[in-house]
């Protein structure tokens, strides 16, 4: 299965597990952590848009991609919060894309929050459009 649930998330893009082989993508998928009560995520457009994800990613010859918890809502809103100022992701979820250009590891395409859930977007995302 190309989705990593225990993933480390390292210090910058550069660090990042994206295959050596022509047109490699490996992604990063930003959630909202499970409220302990519920047990589901506490932000509304993630529960939405997280089974268009796993479909995606769990499907036969996907991508990988890693999900990175961002914590409970009070820990999120923080704006030191560290996927805030070393990843720039504002809003929950998002998916970004990796790709080796020119020998380095650099983002070439993100999605956030509804836009996940346009069909054409999301596929276009993935296939690296």
């Amino acid at each position: 299965m190309p989705i990593l649930a225990d993933f480390s998330l390292p210090a910058s893009p550069a660090s990042l597990p994206v295959p050596n082989e022509p047109n490699a993508k490996f992604f990063l998928t930003f959630v909202a952590s499970d409220d302990p009560v519920t047990k589901q995520s506490w932000c509304p457009d993630v529960r939405a848009a997280l089974p268009v994800i796993k479909a995606t990613f769990s499907a036969d010859g996907a991508p990988t991609t890693a999900f990175v918890e961002v914590g409970q809502r009070p820990e999120w809103k923080k704006p030191t919060h560290v996927v805030r100022t070393k990843w720039n992701v504002h809003g929950v979820p998002t998916v970004a894309r990796y790709e080796r250009v020119d020998g380095e590891i650099k983002e070439t395409g993100r999605l956030v929050e509804h836009e996940i859930l346009d069909s054409k977007l999301f596929a276009a995302l993935v296939q690296g459009a």
